[in-house]
């Protein structure tokens, strides 16, 4: 007779839930298990970083394929509901053709983001595709190790000639990873033209922020586009051009980005000289604040004001000092605005919820004098999809105001 309690032959070790832990969230989606969820004994911290493992609920009910980091808060991540899966080249191949059918549905052209991390089923990984070439962000340990095979997938299902592995930003040092940006697969020399909403913005892959362009904004550009024609607008915090370079090509009469970055802003130059429109084009840089403050007591005015900050708040720890500094963005902003003229104001910062970030936004609007109509709240455009579970996906919020005289 064989012995049906018997604990099933895993090719991977086991980790386990605790008692308390809420094991029904995880069986219901949510992807991440934090650090008191998890039995931490000897074997479990002995599993290195990014290491593969089975989790079980309590009770030795297997939940899936996890990957284990006993140093990050986020002590696991669900990989597959399958704990037999094998992670290896067809695996990616799978998860990165069922992200780009979505994208070219949504998309005539090959700029988008292709993977969005938890969404896509790749936790900790973000890809942005450039026409053919991709920028990989592997911001979580596993990514990292298992970077040669999602490369080698990457190439063959999407057919792109070049790969950038860009390893900057917050989340790989909370992973425990350095920072580091290298051309993995082919060459790539100087910025690469990316057209959006009838605008042509140059991105710097290897050295610019984060890959190289957010395309997060795609439709919140296109709706303030809309409110553009004939104007006189400010994108403040403007990067490479973003929201002005859009206007411009909604007929915009002028357009003034600010930025502390000169090399972002010589970026956003050529974008408008590209599509024609750099004798509409300005640039001043400086600290966005400071620029502000002057373009007030210079009584400059614009039709149409956008400040899009970088995430104030990027952990809960900063949220209040976040929402302050959101609501002094908005303060100083909305006396810019020409009478019946509009202001947008974006956060991205997942920890600030759109109702605390509206409130900051309407009290700094009224503490500069002004009254509004919030006409628009926009988010992040479909190539930045939400797992439902995980709150934490929506981050990206655009309040559209008209301000009154």
């Amino acid at each position: 007779m064989t012995d049906d309690t018997a604990a099933p032959a895993y090719r991977y070790p086991v980790v386990r839930l605790r008692p308390k832990a809420e094991a029904r969230a995880i069986r219901h989606g949510f992807p991440w298990i934090y650090a008191d969820e998890l039995v931490t004994d000897r074997r479990t911290q002995g599993l290195a970083a990014g290491a593969l493992a089975v989790l079980e609920d309590q009770d030795r009910r297997p939940l899936g394929l996890v990957t284990v980091n006993t140093a990050s808060k986020i002590i696991a991540r669900m990989l597959d509901r399958d704990p037999g899966a094998v992670i290896d080249e067809s695996w990616f191949a799978s998860r990165l053709s069922r992200a780009l059918a979505l994208r070219e549905r949504l998309f005539d052209a090959p700029f988008y983001r292709l993977v969005h991390a938890e969404a896509d089923g790749l936790p900790g990984i973000v890809i942005d595709r450039f026409g053919d070439t991709a920028v990989i962000q592997p911001n979580a340990v596993w990514a990292e190790a298992h970077l040669p095979a999602l490369t080698a997938a990457l190439i063959s299902v999407t057919k792109v000639a070049k790969v950038i592995k860009n390893g900057s930003g917050r989340a790989r040092g909370l992973e425990g990873l350095k920072e580091e940006t290298d051309v993995l697969i082919g060459t790539l020399s100087g910025p690469v033209p990316v057209p959006m909403n009838g605008a042509t913005y140059m991105a710097d892959l290897l050295g610019g922020q984060k890959t190289g362009l957010f395309y997060d904004q795609r439709p919140n550009h296109a709706f303030a586009q809309r409110l553009a024609k004939g104007a006189a607008v400010l994108d403040v915090f403007s990067h490479v051009g973003g929201f002005a370079l859009a206007a411009l090509a909604g007929g915009a009469a002028s357009a003034l980005s600010v930025d502390a970055s000169a090399a972002a802003l010589a970026l956003a130059s050529d974008g408008a000289v590209a599509m024609g429109a750099g004798e509409r084009f300005a640039t001043r840089q400086g600290d966005a604040f400071a620029v502000l403050e002057a373009l007030g007591a210079e009584g400059t005015r614009f039709d149409l004001v956008i400040c899009d900050p970088p995430a104030f708040a990027p952990a809960k720890p900063a949220v209040e000092a976040g929402l302050r500094a959101y609501e002094r963005v908005a303060r100083l902003a909305a006396p810019l605005v020409s009478p019946g003229g509009y202001l947008v104001l974006c956060s991205c910062s997942h920890a600030v919820d759109l109702t605390a970030f509206r409130n900051a936004s309407a009290r700094g609007i009224g503490r500069g004098g002004r009254r509004g109509q919030l006409i628009h709240t926009g988010f992040a455009g479909p190539d930045h999809p939400i797992l439902p579970q995980l709150a934490e996906g929506g981050y990206l919020k655009a309040l559209f105001f008209r301000l009154d005289g």
